[in-house]
């Protein structure tokens, strides 16, 4: 009834120890990785690989694509390496997948001096400007796109695409699943809160990602079959689908990346809830900017998003009712009950260690 897959983006430390992003790192410098990387030409069906080329495997450079006068892709400019898993019937297949694809990419990339730390916002750069700066072309290009505007957000950020489908889902309820977690986005996001750091220093919350990002990109973005049932939202909730794979699959963007894939394996579990549920009614068609905002600062520490993530948690837990996949959602309660996030335990580190690269530095350790 269901399927599965995760997209995780992965920053890293090169050889000097800096973060590998657009200021320090050429396409070619992770390109080298990719390319040692393993095919599997039967992914093609499940995995678009876009009119550059680039995202021909499980793994491809995450970045912003530069253009001449044409639609001819010339140069793009690197933020990190994204995985994507392909399509599976259960959330374990997932996992399983993404954490072989994460330790062959950690090995690989290792040869060229790079090491994988978890970031969920650049903790140095603040923005993002394209250089040389856009041409007319670009401009044209970018203005057909809204949600090509926020370049400046999504290069100097990363995060996972959650993403999970329901066979024979008409097109009016697969909106409506989008619109609900969309509405209930602030409440859920802090279980993945990871980017404590901002300018260089600490920050004054929990999830800069969160603060700068929501109201601008999308919660949830859900893939219809033609343009006719599109909504139209700044930011998108709708997108057609650009390969059959595509048509009917529920992205949920809006959580921080997490360096221990057993939390992913518990957020797609109360994902899979969600959409069982039919107790919770709230709706959104774009997410509360304000909300995420008080969320992004204090969590659970805040009594409003705890209550009702609370609520959250406990009707995905009557939804799945007697599924396994409810073992899932412990890590969740646990984190919930003490309320406590991975930014805070990061912040933990780095009030031990005064140093942000040193706290970078103990991420992933579970895959050493």
């Amino acid at each position: 009834m269901f399927s599965f897959g995760i997209e995780h983006e992965v920053a890293f430390l090169n050889k000097e120890g800096n973060i590998a992003d657009f200021s320090e790192t050429k396409f070619a410098d992770f390109n080298q990785i990719v390319e040692r990387l393993p095919s599997y030409p039967d992914d093609y069906a499940q995995l678009r690989v876009g009119d550059a080329g680039i995202r021909n495997k499980r793994w491809y450079i995450e970045g912003f694509e530069r253009f001449a006068d044409s639609d001819k892709v010339i140069d793009c400019l690197p933020k990190g390496i994204e995985i994507r898993t392909t399509i599976h019937s259960n959330i374990q297949g997932v996992i399983n997948e993404l954490s072989e694809s994460f330790s062959l990419l950690r090995d690989v990339a290792a040869n060229y001096g790079f090491s994988p730390i978890l970031t969920s916002f650049n903790p140095y750069k603040t923005v993002f400007e394209p250089q040389p700066p856009l041409n007319d072309y670009e401009i044209k290009y970018l203005q057909a796109y809204p949600d090509e505007h926020t370049a400046n957000i999504y290069m100097v950020s990363y995060g996972p695409d959650l993403n999970l489908s329901v066979a024979d889902l008409s097109v009016k309820k697969l909106i409506d699943i989008g619109r609900k977690l969309t509405y209930y986005s602030p409440y859920i996001v802090p279980f993945s809160y990871s980017s404590p750091f901002y300018d260089g220093r600490l920050w004054e919350g929990l999830s800069v990602r969160t603060f700068i990002r929501t109201g601008k990109r999308p919660a949830t973005l859900v893939f219809v079959e033609t343009a006719e049932q599109i909504i139209s939202s700044v930011p998108s909730l709708t997108k057609v689908a650009r390969i059959p794979a595509e048509v009917g699959r529920i992205e949920f963007k809006a959580f921080d990346s997490c360096d221990d894939f057993s939390l992913y394996a518990a957020l797609l579990a109360l994902l899979k809830g969600l959409v069982l549920d039919e107790s919770l009614l709230g709706r959104a068609t774009i997410p509360d900017a304000a909300l995420h905002q008080i969320s992004a600062k204090e969590g659970f520490d805040n009594e409003e998003i705890f209550l009702n993530a609370t609520k959250i948690l406990e009707a995905a837990e009557i939804a799945l009712k007697d599924d396994p996949d409810m073992n899932l959602l412990m890590l969740l309660k646990i984190s919930l009950n003490n309320r406590e996030t991975k930014a805070q335990k990061l912040i933990k580190e780095y009030k031990q260690l005064g140093s942000i690269k040193a706290v970078l530095r103990q991420t992933y350790l579970q895959f050493i």
